[in-house]
């Protein structure tokens, strides 16, 4: 273990990469969990039709991405884009990510909907809304309120997933620490440091949404 002089002195030399690194990987994180959100909401769509083939679809895609692992699934979508197309780095990484938490959102947003009271959608219907016009204008505001808390959890999930993204060489927090360690040899203390700047990160999410929580609590009453 490196002495605690050793450690500090080792975090501030290192400082301006890993700023750098923490902030690739925050914009990592955001644009896979907003395409996430996309695509869930897709799959929870096809997953509450009443056209039976439609909800099978969903339950392919959320058993595919469940039943594999994340680094498995990168690696499929990363060579296998690179092999018809020249993706970035970042964008390969960003739709690998967004296409495994797309899953668990759509079963967030799934569960979220369905919690609305069937009562809310006929009283649509009453005033002369169609079923979809409902369904945007009266559940799904409700259903994301909902969702919410649920989906900052993902969103927190997600940030540490991110770390695999440095098995296809993105310079994010892991890899930089990685990086260093080996180039410097001494792993352990930059992966000591790679550990708070994450541990600061989901503090700083966990705050957020908990301010969310308390916000949409405060609403309800």
């Amino acid at each position: 273990m490196p002495s605690f002089s050793h450690f500090f002195k080792t975090l501030m030399s290192s400082s301006g990469l890993f700023m750098d690194a923490m902030l690739l990987t925050l914009k990592l994180t955001v644009v896979s969990i907003l395409v996430g959100i996309l695509i869930g909401l897709f799959f929870a769509l096809l997953k509450i039709s009443r056209v039976k083939w439609l909800g099978y679809i969903s339950d392919v895609y959320v058993f595919l991405v469940r039943g594999t692992p994340l680094i498995v699934q990168i690696f499929i979508l990363y060579f296998g884009i690179s092999g018809l197309f020249l993706l970035p780095d970042f964008w390969a990484a960003s739709l690998a990510l967004a296409f495994h938490n797309g899953a668990y959102i759509a079963e967030i947003f799934r569960g979220s909907i369905q919690a609305v009271d069937n009562g809310q959608m006929e009283a649509g219907r009453s005033l002369g809304m169609g079923k979809w016009l409902a369904m945007r204008r009266i559940i799904l505001p409700q259903a994301f309120r909902r969702a919410l808390p649920p989906l900052g959890n993902q969103f927190i999930i997600g940030l540490k997933d991110s770390s695999l993204a440095a098995f296809i060489s993105m310079d994010e927090l892991f890899n930089v620490a990685t990086t260093l360690g080996s180039n410097n040899f001494d792993e352990m203390t930059y992966l000591l440091i790679v550990a708070v700047y994450y541990l600061i990160l989901v503090a700083l999410l966990t705050f957020v949404v908990n301010r969310f929580e308390k916000r949409l609590a405060a609403s309800d009453r």
